[in-house]
């Protein structure tokens, strides 16, 4: 996926966010998201970066709908986003090393 095509996905994923959040209650599920510092709007940061946070954001909203709807989303579904998240950190500080 290109960096571009990485940055639409990110803001469509906060454009989700923003339709779930109906009673400001996202916050206490994005505290990842929002440590990292990083919009759709930071075209400036890093391929490596977006992706990073597309998968941190990616399970806020799935721990967000899973507290909305309980079951409607499978603790599988939960646990391989909360992998990516570990393997793309992982990821991302190995290529920081590198610069």
């Amino acid at each position: 996926m290109y960096k571009d095509e990485m940055i639409q996905l990110h803001q469509f994923l906060v454009y989700v966010l923003k339709y779930l959040d109906t009673n400001d209650e996202a916050k206490k599920y994005c505290e990842d998201y929002l440590a990292l510092n990083i919009s759709p709007h930071h075209i400036h940061r890093t391929k490596a970066e977006h992706k990073h946070a597309i998968f941190v954001l990616s399970n806020s909203i799935s721990e967000l709908i899973l507290n909305k709807e309980e079951g409607s989303v499978p603790p599988n579904v939960s646990n391989a986003l909360a992998d990516l998240v570990r393997r793309s950190k992982k990821e991302l500080a190995k290529m920081e090393q590198q610069n």
